[in-house]
């Protein structure tokens, strides 16, 4: 292209011979010049000699020097050996020559953090629990919810409400909601953040005694702990989410309706549009057969308008994962869970029908909650 630019910049010209073929001029201009090769830089007069350079590169890695710095070394030849071999900007320039500048100093070296990989396959196996702040009456004022949540069922097992962050309230919550729930030893992995109550030593002292796991997510990273996240979040865009409370006695007054609201009244779509109660005590099969029954109704009714054949109810997961890893290394057979998976043939109609209806009126007489 250049030699073409070259020859019709002679009949038109270099600037339109140039635009015409797209070309830029000064590509042009140094075709015709010529590749020169830069002039040689000269040494100068004051540099330090190849036997010098090689000193004080000996001297930077040496066992004495080879962790410090040049500015250390630099000092350290001064004050203690009352010698100046060069600047310290020529000791980088040295070592850069090598490509030798990097990180000296001893440095202690930090594992990366495991990924938590947790899954629960019936409620109270595993629990995710967190603190987050509400506003106050007044700028700089804030209180403290704590909301402990049953991963599988999203169910809402205890809560509090303070004026502070507390390892110790955080110990009352959990023991009281354990205890609630009746938890046995080893039944139970309890998961939070990085906190400094969550890695409080009476907290872990406590889940110690209680034969509760502990797990924690990894630093700076809350998808380590979605549920709870997305708890938090399903709260405060609340249409009648308040911007500020105006006491301590006032935000547990909207918090009791709320987490009733959530546990109870709420169809979470994660469950099957079944509410978290439904699921953590045991009421989902019934709900779902009950479910099957209306849908079998409608499409004997009226078969030609379900296109795709019978309806089926949103089914339910049979596990929860927080990380779940792309191959399954884990053995969940053990967890003595029980998938929620319904059989008819297995299940009476009446019985389901009786046993939801026994469960409801035990439901609305029961308060699993821990407010303080």
């Amino acid at each position: 292209m250049i030699s073409q630019a070259e020859s019709l910049a002679q009949t038109v010209g270099v600037k339109r011979a140039c635009e015409s073929l797209n070309v830029p001029r000064s590509s042009l201009y140094r075709a015709r010049q010529g590749l020169r090769e830069p002039k040689p830089r000269p040494k100068p007069a004051r540099s330090l000699s190849e036997q010098e350079r090689d000193e004080v590169r000996e001297l930077l890695n040496s066992e004495r020097f080879y962790d410090q710095s040049p500015r250390q070394v630099y000092a350290t030849l001064l004050d203690e050996d009352q010698r100046y071999l060069c600047h310290w900007r020529t000791m980088y320039r040295i070592l850069a020559e090598y490509d030798e500048v990097h990180e000296r100093r001893a440095q202690s070296q930090h594992p990366p953090a495991s990924k938590p990989h947790l899954v629960a396959t019936a409620p109270n196996q595993l629990w995710s629990w967190d603190i987050t702040k509400l506003k106050g009456p007044a700028k700089w004022t804030y209180y403290y919810l704590y909301v402990i949540l049953d991963v599988y069922s999203r169910y809402v097992v205890g809560w509090l409400i303070a004026p502070v962050e507390s390892a110790d309230l955080a110990q009352t919550l959990i023991a009281q909601t354990c205890a609630k729930q009746g938890i046995a030893k080893d039944q139970l992995t309890l998961h939070a953040d990085r906190g400094s109550a969550m890695r409080a030593k009476p907290v872990a002292f406590l889940l110690a005694d209680l034969g509760v796991t502990k797990s924690h997510a990894r630093p700076h990273t809350p998808n380590d702990n979605p549920f709870s996240e997305a708890q938090f979040k399903t709260m405060k865009y609340r249409p009648d989410f308040p911007d500020q409370f105006g006491s301590l006695a006032d935000a547990r007054q909207w918090l009791r309706p709320f987490f009733h609201w959530y546990n109870h009244i709420h169809r979470h779509s994660a469950l099957g549009l079944l509410s978290p109660a439904t699921v953590h005590h045991g009421q989902a099969q019934a709900a779902q057969l009950q479910r099957q029954l209306i849908l079998d109704q409608a499409f004997s009714d009226h078969p030609e308008r379900f296109v795709n054949g019978p309806p089926q109810p949103p089914t339910l997961p049979n596990e929860v994962w927080i990380n779940q890893p792309d191959t399954r290394t884990l053995d969940t057979s053990d967890l003595g869970g029980q998938h929620l998976n319904f059989n008819p043939s297995v299940f009476p109609v009446s019985e389901a029908v009786s046993q939801l209806s026994e469960a409801q009126n035990f439901q609305a007489q029961r308060d699993t909650l821990v407010p303080f």
